[in-house]
């Protein structure tokens, strides 16, 4: 009985993009671990982009510097 727990920011995902989301893990499971999908849970948290942080930075602060 798989649970993966999907953190993304809340920058307005859709309902579609997180049903896509939901399947290809679901499928993924199932392809490589022979999961059953029935009982494979996937719960998607959104994080607020202030309380993220990349490199020791805040998000936005992150993206701002060039690689």
């Amino acid at each position: 009985m798989p649970y993966v727990n999907v953190k993304i920011t809340r920058e307005g995902a859709t309902a579609a993009q997180k049903a896509e989301i939901i399947a290809g893990v679901t499928d993924l499971l199932v392809r490589v671990l022979g999961k059953n999908p029935a009982t494979t849970f996937v719960l998607i948290d959104e994080v607020a982009l202030e309380d993220w942080g990349v490199g020791g930075v805040p998000t936005e602060e992150y993206r701002r510097t060039p690689r």
